[in-house]
């Protein structure tokens, strides 16, 4: 049970820069009077404001500021829940947000976001709509049980029943789904992938095989091809070294030739120049009688035996010439037939040459052939590689369906647990479990307010109503003071089940101008014969006009507007 014990605000609404105190434990009944202005509903405000950071008549939260002083707008609200003592502060300008649990603050690091839900939800286990059913009735911007949405009815009373559990269950639950049903998208994918990959894999193995075999037959007949083509032109080497050989010794006596044949020439220039001196000589000593340069006469005799002497060594000269002559000739001949057979030696070197570059080839190309052969065939020798991979993706897809199999049973684990989670499933049965005592408290306090209706809600939360005088009514059907009958009704049947559950049961009930509109006289007087002899362990804050109710309460509380600004007079 939540106990609340004290409220007091500053700074807040019309309220100035002084605290206004509620003691909400002072009295069982307590009645808050004023006039218009004066600031009596402030509290309801102060309250929702202080526990769930909204007001309750849907002010802004910039507007909640006294306009006046504009800062230091402050709430502190004290409750107790099991064996627990809490202090809420909330505050604008600045903004202040803390929980106390016995003296010590919450979570100051963590945002204000979060210590919310740990207010509402771990603390209070009320959210703001659920609270003000529970606690509040009000007649302006309060939205009574009846006039609010299906699912806001359906949240109410999970809230009373303790059994929003489930809701969070069922949304864990449907993440869980999610995730699973994602999961089991991703192993589908990853399933056709590896049955992809097998696929592929068999067909390489094939293909790997065909082609190796294929390969190694084409180079073989490559190498073969290449090795005939080798042993040819080893074959025309032969032949041409052979050749080489004999033309070579052909060559033995025809060696030096060409030296010879310089040596020769020389000579025969050098002969050449002495024939022509003594041409010179013998036709000097013919011409002239006389030396034409000293014109001194030359003796005869001596002219004489110069010609017969140069004639005769010129006749020795032109034989020794003729003979040289032949000789070059011989030489010459020699040198041509050296000079034939070098040619043919280095033509068919030239040709044992290519030959031989193209031996090397056909080697390099029957040594890489070889080696692809040797490559191939290892490859094929171990292709067990390959195997142990068709292995492994083959292991791999078994690995991956026995998987699928298992999200699929967790998911069918899931949707029936996610089915019996769903609105119309466990909370279902335990809300039609409650109704019949719901109906059954309804109708009692409609009765204690001599009402005489037969008011009852199914479990989708529609009501249905019997009556001898009324026939196919609704709530909407009724005035405004039958409407607010079945309102308190409802309100007290809430806090009925909050007791009986516990988990949402308090002290505190408040209701804003219950009495000043809808209410007859004699509704009024069943009203406070229930809220002081039916309603136990209550707290209970009417919010009135009407001054003629003052000795129905055990204690009255005034506000008024003193100086611009609303207080308690005391």
């Amino acid at each position: 049970m939540i106990t609340f014990e004290k409220i007091k605000w500053k700074n807040f609404l019309s309220t100035g820069n002084h605290w206004n105190e509620i003691d909400f434990q002072e009295s069982a009944t307590n009645l808050i009077i004023g006039i218009n202005g004066a600031g009596k509903s402030t509290m309801l405000d102060a309250l929702t404001f202080g526990l769930f950071n909204k007001s309750f008549r849907k002010i802004n939260k910039s507007q909640l500021v006294n306009s006046t002083n504009d800062r230091d707008c402050l709430v502190e609200i004290e409750f107790s829940s099991n064996n627990k003592k809490y202090l809420v502060r909330r505050g604008i300008k600045p903004n202040i947000f803390d929980i106390e649990i016995d003296g010590n603050c919450l979570n100051k690091q963590s945002d204000d976001r979060s210590n919310q839900k740990i207010l509402e939800e771990n603390i209070l286990k009320l959210n703001y709509k659920s609270f003000t059913q529970i606690v509040i009735l009000g007649s302006s911007t309060f939205v009574p049980f009846m006039q609010l949405s299906v699912n806001n009815r359906r949240e109410v009373i999970e809230d009373l029943l303790d059994i929003r559990i489930f809701s969070a269950m069922n949304n864990i639950i449907r993440e869980k789904l999610r995730l699973q049903r994602e999961n089991l998208r991703s192993l589908d994918l990853k399933k056709d992938n590896l049955t992809d990959k097998i696929s592929m894999q068999k067909n390489f193995i094939k293909e790997l095989e065909d082609q190796g075999k294929n390969s190694i037959s084409k180079n073989e007949s490559k190498i073969t091809i290449l090795m005939k083509e080798t042993e040819d032109c080893s074959l025309i080497n032969d032949q041409m070294q052979d050749q080489v050989s004999n033309l070579s010794k052909n060559t033995e006596g025809l060696t030096g030739a060409g030296e010879k044949l310089l040596k020769l020439n020389n000579l025969k220039g050098k002969l050449s120049n002495k024939v022509t001196t003594l041409t010179k000589e013998h036709k000097f000593f013919k011409d002239n009688v006389s030396c034409p340069t000293c014109t001194q006469p030359i003796e005869e005799e001596f002219r004489l035996n110069k010609i017969t002497d140069v004639q005769t060594k010129a006749k020795e000269l032109k034989r020794g010439y003729n003979d040289l002559e032949e000789t070059i000739k011989k030489e010459q001949n020699r040198e041509r037939q050296f000079q034939k057979l070098s040619k043919e030696i280095v033509k068919l070197n030239n040709g044992i040459s290519k030959n031989n570059t193209k031996i090397s080839g056909f080697q390099r190309q029957i040594r890489d052939l070889e080696s692809e052969v040797q490559t191939i065939t290892e490859q094929l020798k171990n292709r067990n590689t390959e195997h142990e991979k068709l292995k492994e993706f083959n292991e791999s897809l078994q690995t991956t369906i026995e998987e699928l199999a298992d999200r699929k049973d967790e998911i069918n684990h899931y949707d029936f647990a996610y089915s019996l989670l769903k609105d119309d499933g466990v909370k279902t049965k335990i809300i039609k479990k409650y109704l019949p005592l719901i109906n059954q408290q309804v109708n009692r306090y409609l009765q204690l307010m001599d009402f005489y209706i037969n008011f009852t809600l199914d479990e989708e939360f529609n009501e249905t109503v019997q009556s001898p005088i009324h026939e196919d009514f609704s709530y909407a059907s009724f005035s405004e003071g039958e409407k607010m009958r079945i309102d308190l009704a409802l309100l007290f049947t809430w806090r009925e089940v909050a007791r009986i559950k516990n988990s949402v049961n308090t002290n505190l009930l408040i209701m804003d101008e219950v009495f000043d509109s809808s209410l007859d006289g004699f509704g009024t007087e069943e009203f406070l014969k229930i809220i002081r002899y039916v309603i136990k362990n209550a707290n209970i804050f009417v919010i009135s006009h009407k001054s003629d109710l003052h000795d129905k309460f055990d204690n009255v509380i005034k506000f008024d507007k003193i100086k611009g600004f609303s207080g308690m007079v005391l």
